[in-house]
């Protein structure tokens, strides 16, 4: 495991983990965990939408009219989904459904939700934002039991559900934040615009190397430094 922060690092992250069972499952996956604190939170503004438009750009030239499984880096999470037994049709990727709506123009959820959109679509790497304030101990990704209880909206009411047995989720001290590896988050620790501390898990599979997974990184934290330079930052690389 590599670490990069300019300090100790938070509990967040030192006590943050994969599973054994994932790495078997699907070998040569690696996270990249940020916490940044003092963010800039907010609606959607000017900056956020210039960044999603230049993504939705690049998205364009990548796909060159070609489906989104066409880019070996969507392809890898396809794989990776399989290999727990989810199919397309019942989920995907957050970066894959981010690239299928590029045409039609990617959503403007809240200013910090829209710049890393914005770079998961412009780096093609799923990336997930959550809110620290309501996050209970350390992130886990972790091959589910079964009866790991997640918080979502169906028909427009909150309910609780279980992660089936076998699944691959982020979890932490009070159940799973991110069920499918990437596909959907909890209600719980959503960002919202009041959030000004977040965590933000990168998840990178081959062909996208350590090295792109930083890239992407410092392309995140240069968005909220933009707007808020006492932004504080600290890293943790998870590898096997």
């Amino acid at each position: 495991m590599t670490e990069q922060s300019a300090g100790p690092l938070p509990a967040v992250l030192a006590g943050a983990a994969i599973d054994d069972e994932v790495h078997a499952l699907v070998p040569g996956y690696r996270a990249l965990l940020i916490a940044a604190t003092g963010v800039r939170g907010g609606p959607s503004d000017e900056r956020s939408d210039a960044a999603l438009r230049s993504a939705e750009g690049s998205a364009r030239a990548r796909l060159d009219g070609g489906a989104p499984e066409s880019l070996p880096e969507i392809a890898a999470w396809r794989d990776a989904f399989l290999a727990f037994g989810v199919k397309p049709r019942q989920a995907r990727s957050s970066v894959e459904a981010l690239v299928r709506r590029v045409d039609a123009g990617l959503p403007r959820i809240d200013r910090l939700t829209d710049l890393y959109n914005a770079v998961s679509v412009e780096h093609l790497i799923p990336i997930g934002g959550e809110n620290l304030a309501r996050y209970a101990g350390p992130p886990r990704l972790v091959r589910a039991v079964g009866d790991e209880p997640f918080d979502t909206v169906a028909d427009g009411e909150l309910v609780t559900v279980s992660a089936d047995p076998g699944e691959v989720l982020w979890r932490d001290d009070l159940g799973a934040t991110c069920r499918r590896w990437n596909w959907r988050q909890c209600v719980r620790t959503r960002l919202d615009p009041t959030t000004t501390d977040v965590l933000f898990i990168l998840d990178g599979l081959d062909p996208l190397d350590a090295g792109r997974l930083h890239a992407a990184g410092e392309a995140l934290v240069e968005h909220l430094r933009a707007d808020a330079p006492a932004v504080e930052v600290s890293w943790r690389l998870l590898d096997s």
